[in-house]
């Protein structure tokens, strides 16, 4: 058995995205787990994904791929999307270490910047995607002008587009700049360009745009570029949305 294929059971499970290194000790010791078969209780069990079957609750791990949420800080110059036709980087270029395919939940335009969320789980993505859930994405807007309290108004109302007319918003106005001002939306909504659109249609164009927030995630701890892995808790908290 060659040592360096061999990982720690606790690790093995957590990777396989059935629980937290924590919680597979617990189910460990609970003698929930089987390696080949056979009952393990003790800590500290090394395997080879590759030879060894490991099941928990009679459950096979390693027969389908590990679902992964990656919360990344993505800088603008990238795409949301695998491939592009002209040769443009796209957000998987920075997520260097991921080889499972994952794929973004809603997209950034290739000029913002911000939180993104990537994940391999499609009931997740549905979940958050589905207007009825009505989950809250917040944006700084460095706009051109200088909105009125009117303006803002006018936001927080809805914003009649061609595709329609818009959820009320939530908006503020953050502070007033020698370019423009920089303005704060949350919306639900998840149409095409919307934000920029918004202020587009109240006659504010943006300048620059970053999301913020979505839900409770920020990127705070963030570079740009920067990525990491939600926990357990973040994932189930997105869950019960």
């Amino acid at each position: 058995m060659n040592e360096d294929t061999l990982i720690r059971l606790h690790k093995y499970i957590a990777d396989q995205g059935v629980a937290s290194r924590r919680a597979a000790e617990a189910m460990i010791a609970a003698g929930r787990v089987t390696v080949n078969g056979r009952v393990v209780t003790e800590m500290g069990m090394k395997i080879d994904p590759g030879r060894d079957s490991v099941r928990v609750d009679g459950e096979p791990l390693g027969s389908r791929p590990r679902l992964r949420y990656i919360l990344l800080h993505k800088p603008a110059g990238y795409i949301c999307s695998a491939h592009d036709e002209r040769g443009r980087r796209t957000v998987l270029d920075l997520l260097s270490g991921v080889n499972e395919r994952v794929y973004p939940v809603g997209r950034l335009d290739y000029d913002t910047s911000g939180l993104l969320l990537l994940t391999n789980d499609g009931d997740l993505t549905h979940h958050l995607l589905h207007p009825s859930h009505q989950v809250e994405k917040t944006y700084l807007a460095l706009v051109e002008k200088c909105p009125e309290q009117a303006t803002l108004e006018h936001l927080r109302r809805g914003v009649k587009l061609s595709d329609g007319i818009t959820a009320p918003a939530k908006a503020r106005l953050l502070r007033r700049q020698t370019d423009g001002a920089l303005v704060e939306i949350s919306i639900h909504e998840g149409r095409n360009r919307q934000v920029k659109r918004m202020f587009e249609a109240v006659g504010c164009p943006v300048k620059h745009l970053k999301r913020i927030r979505l839900a409770f995630l920020d990127v705070k701890q963030l570079a740009l570029g920067e990525w990491r892995e939600l926990s357990l808790d973040e994932v189930n908290r997105l869950k019960q949305l």
